[in-house]
Formats: structure tokens, sequence, C-alpha cells
């Protein structure tokens, strides 16, 4: 069955229509369901519609609202000078440049870019593949966390996170971390502070595929406890 979606602003421009049909099946479809279903169609785009919220028959819509095809069904951008937001959680291959961006600031005279990518070869056993499985709320909302305690730790410096889950292949890039601060060693300090906090808190999990098995992996960095405080400052670096 066919759903109208109406798009507004930015949204409308980037997608290229005010108003995009959508097949969505007789039984309905979730706001968050839907955002994906653009998404798809729409990768370049994944930044902006996860910003976005799903308004239907004008009223902001969570994810307890069943939405059927002859409701009116908007997507919402942010409505007052609203940014791209600097924690993402993607599907789609991830852009450096994009993350990057994000923190670049012109009274900024350091910026730092970690990327993590898929390795062939740990302890000599060869890789083919690493899927990541995610709690994307809780992601997303550790991840913010992140964000704050760096901005407190070094005032001033900006953290932007993106992270794929779904399968990324051998050379490709499964998260980057982008910060940038007025001076160069609060940028050295929290981009390692950063790493090291997303693979203790956040719910992102790894699964090593091999050419005989595969096997989920923690942290590797001894017993986990996201309730444990964060380490001092320069404790990490």
């Amino acid at each position: 069955m066919k759903l109208k979606l109406l798009l507004f602003a930015g949204l409308a421009e980037s997608l290229g229509a005010p108003v995009l049909e959508l097949d969505i099946t007789p039984a309905g479809i979730r706001p968050g369901e839907l955002k994906l279903l653009v998404a798809g169609l729409y990768p370049e785009a994944a930044a902006q519609l996860q910003a976005a919220f799903v308004a239907v028959n004008q009223a902001y819509a969570d994810e307890t609202v069943l939405i059927t095809p002859g409701d009116e069904v908007a997507l919402i951008p942010p409505v007052s000078g609203g940014e791209a937001p600097r924690m993402i959680i993607t599907r789609d291959p991830i852009s450096v440049e994009d993350v990057t961006a994000k923190v670049i600031r012109p009274h900024h005279g350091a910026a730092l870019s970690f990327v993590g990518t898929t390795r062939e070869f740990t302890h000599g056993q060869r890789t083919t593949l690493l899927e990541y499985e995610g709690y994307e709320p809780m992601a997303l909302k550790t991840m913010e966390q992140i964000g704050g305690e760096i901005e407190a730790r070094w005032p001033g410096t900006l953290c932007a996170i993106t992270h794929r889950l779904g399968p990324v292949p051998i050379g490709e890039i499964s998260v980057v971390i982008a910060v940038s601060s007025p001076h160069r060693d609060a940028s050295y300090d929290a981009s390692r502070y950063a790493i090291e906090r997303l693979k203790q808190i956040v719910p992102i999990w790894k699964k090593e595929i091999w050419e005989d098995g595969s096997e989920w992996k923690g942290h590797q960095q001894g017993p986990w406890n996201p309730l444990t405080a964060p380490a001092e400052e320069g404790s990490a670096s």
C-alpha cells in the first residue's frame, strides 16, 4: 500500500521533492522503521533523517504510534538553527570528512580523526568480516554522554562519533571519532579517551567471522563494568 510522506526545508531539498510516495504493508509501520526505510532509499541523507522527527496527523509521534496509509505523515527537520547531530549510528559507509566537519570551528586550532577499520589478521587468525550489533537508543545516549564528559574534562573541546552497524568488510570503516579543540594537547587526550570510553560503556557488540568459524567479542579491557567512573584525566593518554 502507498503512504504519502511530506518533507520540508533541507530534507525536501536533499531528497529532491516535497512529497514521497512509499510502499508499506497494510499492517502499517512505526516511525523508526519509516526513517530507516527512507534512509535506505536516500543514504546520503541519513544524518538529516536521524535528526528529524516524524509527525502523524499533525502531532509528533513516538515509537508507540502505528502509521497506516490513511494517515497524514511528515518528516520534521530541526525547526530553528539546528545542526547535524554529532553522534550517529548508521548502516552505511562512513565518511571521515563528514564526521570531522562537525567539529571544525574557526576558534579551534587542532582537529583529530580516529578511524577504526576491519583488519584482516588478529593474533595470526584471518578475519573475513566483522558484524556489529547495537542497542541503538541506548548507544546514542551513551555516545552523547561521552561527548559531555569530554567537554567537561577539556573545556571547549568538541567530539563527534559515527559508528557503523551490520557487516563491515575488511578495510572498511566501523567507527570515526573526530575531536577539535583550541590547542592540540586536548585533542590528543580527548581522542584516546573517547575510543576507550566508547568500548567501555556503549552497547555495541562485534562478531568476528573467520574462515572456519565466528565469535562475539567483548571490549577486551578486563572485567566489564560500565558503571565504573571514567579514568582520571591523563591516565588514558
